[in-house]
C-alpha cells in the first residue's frame, strides 16, 4: 500500500459519515428486534421505520431498498453466529479440552470427558441457534419471497467465515495428500470436476474428497440443530445436548477413520 493510500485508509471519518454509520447501525438493530419479535417473514420496512420515528423514505437514505436491509441483516446474523463458534473454540486449549462448561447443566454424562475442539465448535453453533431461533431461521429457514442474495456479496463472505472455522478444526494438521486420499468412495467425474471448480476463496481450496466430507459433516450437524430449534426433538426432554454431543463425537470418529494417518496423528 502506498503512503497516500495508507493516509487515506487511516483518515478519520467525517462527522457526516459517523452520523450516517450510527443511523445505519440503529436501523439494523431495530430490524433485528423486529425479526426477533415477529419472525423473518413478517419483516416490514414500514414497521421498522415507524419504530424509529422515521418515514420509509428517510430509511431509504441509508438502505436503498428492502433487499439491502435484508442482506445486512443476514450478513450480521452470520457474523454473530461465526463469533459464537469462534468464541467457543477460543475458550478451548490446543488439542482436546478437559470437561465442558455446558455439560453438567444439560445433563451430559460426559461432562468430565475430553471434548475435541471440533465438537466444541459444533456446540457453539447449536447454542447460538437455540438462543436466536428467529435469526437462525432468517439465514437457514425458508427463503424470503422475492429476495436474492448478491453474488459474492456480504452474505457469501460471512458464510465462508463460518465454513473456515469448521474447515480449520476438522482438517487442521492434515496434509493435502492425506485429504486427497480420504476414503469417501468413488466420486463421479462430474462431481469431482464441479468441486474442483469451486472458488478458491471458499471450499475450492480443499481437494474434492475433503469438500465431500466437510459438506456431509455440516449437513449432519445442521440437521440436528434444525430439528431442535424447530421443536422436533422435544420428546428427548433435557437430553438433547447429550444426544447432539454423542452424534458429533461419532461423526468426528468416522471422519478420522476416513483420512489416512489420522489415527497415528
Amino acid at each position: 500500500m502506498s503512503s497516500v493510500q495508507q493516509s487515506t485508509a487511516d483518515a478519520p471519518l467525517s462527522l457526516r459519515e459517523r452520523r450516517r454509520a450510527a443511523a445505519s447501525r440503529e436501523i439494523l438493530e431495530a430490524a433485528e428486534r423486529h425479526v426477533t419479535e415477529q419472525g423473518p417473514h413478517a419483516l416490514s420496512l414500514r414497521a421498522v421505520a415507524r419504530g424509529l420515528g422515521m418515514t420509509v423514505q428517510a430509511l431509504y437514505h441509508y438502505f436503498p431498498n428492502r433487499d439491502a436491509l435484508v442482506t445486512a441483516l443476514i450478513a450480521q446474523a452470520y457474523d454473530d453466529l461465526a463469533d459464537a463458534v469462534q468464541e467457543a473454540v477460543d475458550g478451548t486449549p490446543e488439542g482436546d479440552a478437559e470437561g465442558d462448561a455446558e455439560g453438567d447443566a444439560d445433563g451430559d454424562a460426559e461432562g468430565d470427558a475430553k471434548v475435541p475442539r471440533l465438537v466444541i465448535a459444533t456446540e457453539g453453533y447449536r447454542r447460538w441457534a437455540i438462543a436466536h431461533p428467529e435469526r437462525f431461521q432468517l439465514i437457514f429457514g425458508a427463503p424470503l419471497r422475492h429476495y436474492e442474495a448478491p453474488v459474492e456479496g456480504p452474505t457469501t463472505q460471512a458464510m465462508r467465515r463460518i465454513g473456515g472455522i469448521f474447515e480449520r478444526e476438522m482438517f487442521g494438521g492434515f496434509s493435502r495428500e492425506q485429504l486427497e486420499a480420504a476414503d469417501v468412495h468413488a466420486l463421479s467425474p462430474a462431481l469431482r470436476g464441479h468441486l474442483e471448480g469451486l472458488p478458491q476463496s471458499g471450499l475450492g481450496s480443499l481437494p474434492p474428497p475433503a469438500i465431500a466430507l466437510l459438506l456431509s459433516a455440516w449437513g449432519h450437524m445442521h440437521g440436528l440443530v434444525v430439528l431442535e430449534v424447530f421443536g422436533h426433538g422435544s420428546f428427548l426432554g433435557g437430553h438433547q445436548q447429550e444426544i447432539f454431543r454423542l452424534s458429533m463425537r461419532n461423526m468426528l470418529a468416522d471422519i478420522r477413520r476416513r483420512i489416512p494417518g489420522a489415527e497415528a496423528g
